[in-house]
């Protein structure tokens, strides 16, 4: 029973893209590990940027800044 846990920045992340990201990983799983789908649990987190950070820094100040 696999489960996936991706974690994104909510940037404006369709709902048609989640759906994507949600059938290629469970179709991944299936064809690489021989994953039964029906038992493939997907989940998405959307972290805002405020609270994702990298090389300590807030992503929210690096698009700022990047821009």
């Amino acid at each position: 029973m696999p489960y996936v846990n991706i974690k994104i920045t909510k940037e404006g992340v369709t709902s048609e893209q989640k759906a994507e990201l949600i059938e290629g990983v469970t179709n991944l799983l299936q064809k690489v590990l021989n994953k039964n789908p029906a038992t493939t649990f997907v989940v998405i987190d959307e972290v805002e940027t405020d609270n994702w950070g990298i090389a300590g820094e807030q992503v929210t100040k690096r698009r700022k800044r990047e821009s």
